[in-house]
């Protein structure tokens, strides 16, 4: 006669509340994690010759991981607002598709145009969903800045930089010389949002330590040799400043003169370079340099090809093919690159480097108006609520702001393209976040309720 067991098996123990509260606390920072791989993949080098990074994978999975979450969720994903903005950018980018000269631009201008102001900024967005995530994304920025700004100082001090007056000064950091505007970007991008994050900071230490990473990146800022990198870093910051306040506006701003006086002319740091690429901004007509007569050549080409076609433009990724036709003789054949681990290469010019007269030039008025005035508005939204926010919204808001006004500002002086590209596009989803996604309303202050009166007993025990 056999006789049979049986074996209980005893559930997992269940973990304690306050666990299940930190699980819970940490999955709005989990979420995010996707983005800062991508801000983390921008620090690997850059192949010359490849046209994706593996940044850009990494984006578009991202975009695939915002979508399987919002299913997940099962929450509505956009708002109303939220809504026309992005919808607004398909609509033009999508008609100047349909005027592109071949099948092929059409594509891949299109699916660059999503990328860039649709795609990737709704997933940012979705991914971020509280001012932890946004705080973790932007020091992601300044670490990726601290560290392309470090190889772009050790460029310049050791000579293995890119070609700049016959001498291989500038740094670029990882990007190359085909990509002088690379690390550029990246520096000013970490050092708008360690100003936004030293300003607004409520701990001491975070505001520290951000006001040294703002102070370290003015280095390799300067050496970048990047005139809209300066202009633009400059008017976000000083933005940044008023609005945290007039009185340490000013304070800061003599500091931030008296060290450039301590750096350029008292240590000699690159004086004479940066004096000549300073004046050369308003050279135009007295002896300018070459890169600056090719610019404003660029901008009046793109000026004309928009009054031969005001409406639509002329056609996605079609401004290489209508250059030459708008352009006068003193437009150069391309920049001389070399370099920084690369051989000398002549690289063609095919955008007029201002992204407001690229839009004008291939999207014509349709475009300007769909997707510059998509950027406005969530600019206006972006400080309304900034402005309706107070002050523990601030160390949030005031950085984001700050990286929304930069690429506005150096649109002027660039457009999409490049590996740092996918950095707009975060700068662009951080800002949606900010203006674009619900807040949830703030509880009711609750007065206590009364006590009742101590009777004389109670009194006297």
């Amino acid at each position: 006669m056999s006789t049979s067991t049986t074996v209980k098996v005893r559930p997992a123990p269940a973990l304690p509340p306050s666990a299940r509260r930190r699980v819970r606390s940490l999955r709005p920072v989990l979420s995010v994690l996707p983005v800062v791989a991508v801000v983390v993949l921008l620090g690997l080098p850059v192949v010359p010759s490849g046209s994706a990074t593996p940044a850009d994978a990494a984006s578009a999975l991202v975009v695939l991981w915002a979508v399987v979450d919002t299913v997940l969720r099962a929450r509505r994903p956009l708002t109303r607002t939220a809504a026309v903005v992005f919808g607004l950018p398909v609509v033009g980018i999508a008609v100047a598709a349909a005027g592109a000269a071949t099948a092929a631009d059409a594509v891949t201008g299109l699916a660059r145009y999503l990328q860039v102001f649709v795609l990737i900024p709704l997933a940012v967005m979705v991914l971020v969903r509280d001012r932890r995530g946004a705080r973790l994304l932007m020091w992601s920025l300044v670490g990726l800045a601290l560290w392309q700004g470090a190889i772009g100082v050790k460029q310049y001090l050791t000579g293995t930089g890119a070609s700049y007056q016959g001498a291989f000064i500038r740094a670029v950091g990882t990007f190359g010389p085909s990509d002088v505007l690379g690390m550029a970007t990246v520096v000013a991008l970490g050092m708008v949002a360690a100003t936004g994050l030293a300003l607004a900071a409520r701990d001491r230490r975070q505001q520290l330590v951000a006001t040294g990473c703002v102070l370290v990146l003015l280095v390799p800022l300067a050496l970048s040799f990047s005139r809209g990198a300066w202009i633009a870093t400059a008017l976000a910051c000083g933005t940044q400043l008023l609005m945290a306040g007039v009185r340490r506006a000013a304070k800061v701003c003599a500091a931030a003169v008296a060290a450039s006086v301590l750096l350029v002319g008292g240590l000699g740091v690159g004086a004479t370079a940066l004096e000549e690429r300073l004046t050369s901004i308003t050279q135009v007509t007295d002896a300018p340099d070459q890169s600056v007569i090719d610019r404003y050549t660029m901008w009046a080409a793109a000026a004309g090809m928009w009054g031969e076609h005001p409406v639509v433009g002329v056609g996605l990724k079609a401004f290489p093919a209508y250059r030459d036709g708008h352009a006068s003789l003193a437009l150069s054949s391309g920049s001389d690159t070399e370099g920084a681990g690369q051989a000398y290469r002549r690289q063609p010019l095919l955008s007029p480097h201002n992204m407001y007269l690229l839009l004008l030039s291939e999207q014509g008025m349709l475009g300007l108006i769909t997707v510059a005035g998509s950027w406005l508005a969530l600019l206006v939204v972006a400080l309304r609520r900034l402005r309706r926010g107070g002050s523990p919204a601030r160390d949030c808001a005031l950085p984001v702001c700050g990286l929304l006004l930069w690429q506005l500002v150096n649109f002027l002086y660039a457009d999409i393209g490049g590996p740092s590209t996918v950095l707009t596009a975060i700068c662009f989803g951080l800002a949606a976040w900010w203006a674009l996604t619900p807040r949830a309303p703030r509880a009711p202050a609750t007065t206590p309720a009364p006590q009742p009166a101590p009777t004389a007993g109670s009194a006297a025990r």
